[in-house]
């Protein structure tokens, strides 16, 4: 009798229902695990030496007060996600690096090029906000807060698109002899991709979890979690990665 392939299964189980699904993003638009993907032990792989990196998630973008409050991501499901995924991860020995990078939509103190200066410039225009409104959108919600330790490492992320330059976070992953990187955060088709192509370039395994991430419209993701996928590395649920973590290998 064949034996069931697990990385079938698991492919099955992230696929969408259906197109009109997808529409809606976050868990609906995860698509099945790209061919070269299914070839792999990911259970077996999230045990090696491994990172758990939070992009962008800020209360600028979760709260409805926030600069971009508008973007709705708390009542998309990025949140409640994440948070399942980094406890999951504090359990995980082999899990040796947590890493919470800011995404800062006032730069003005930046250095820039001039397509940096328009674009930068674009993100605030029309906002009228005191420093600490400034700070404010720029903390963690209060749900992540909780579950920041001590020995965390806090970065800004001052490229456009990435962390891997331009902050200290090459340096926090080489020391601790990471190989597997897995990311959550904001957003999906800026940050998140940026880091995923960087974290493949630079030698690491990345993985991202999909609905722990989001577009700025929900109607973007089902496109950007498979050009990922695709291209760049596995895209799976919170709820598969728990459970790829807790198989025995």
């Amino acid at each position: 009798m064949r034996k069931t392939n697990t990385m079938e299964n698991i492919g099955l189980k992230e696929s969408t229902d259906s197109v009109s699904n997808k529409k809606k993003g976050g868990i609906h638009a995860i698509p099945e695990l790209a061919p070269q993907w299914k070839k792999l032990n990911l259970p077996k792989i999230l045990k090696r030496k491994a990172a758990f990196t939070s992009v962008s998630q800020n209360k600028c973008l979760y709260e409805k007060e926030g600069a971009l409050g508008h973007e709705n991501h708390r009542e998309r499901g990025s949140l409640p996600a994440t948070i399942k995924v980094i406890k999951a991860a504090r359990k995980a020995d082999n899990f040796v690096s947590f890493n919470w990078v800011g995404y800062d939509i006032y730069r003005d103190d930046y250095p820039k090029t001039i397509f940096d200066e328009v674009q930068y410039s674009t993100w605030t225009e029309g906002l009228e906000v005191t420093e600490e409104k400034k700070k404010w959108d720029n903390e963690l919600p209060e749900e992540l807060q909780e579950l920041v330790a001590p020995e965390d490492s806090h970065y800004r992320e001052c490229a456009l698109q990435t962390a891997f330059v331009g902050t200290p976070l090459p340096i926090e992953l080489a020391r601790k002899g990471v190989e597997v990187i897995v990311f959550t955060g904001l957003h999906l088709d800026w940050c998140i991709e940026g880091n995923t192509r960087l974290a493949r370039d630079y030698g690491y395994l990345p993985i991202v979890i999909g609905d722990a991430t989001g577009c700025e419209k929900p109607e973007d993701e089902a496109a950007a979690m498979e050009r990922i996928n695709n291209l760049f590395a596995p895209v799976i649920s919170a709820d598969t990665f728990v459970e790829l973590l807790e198989q025995p290998v």
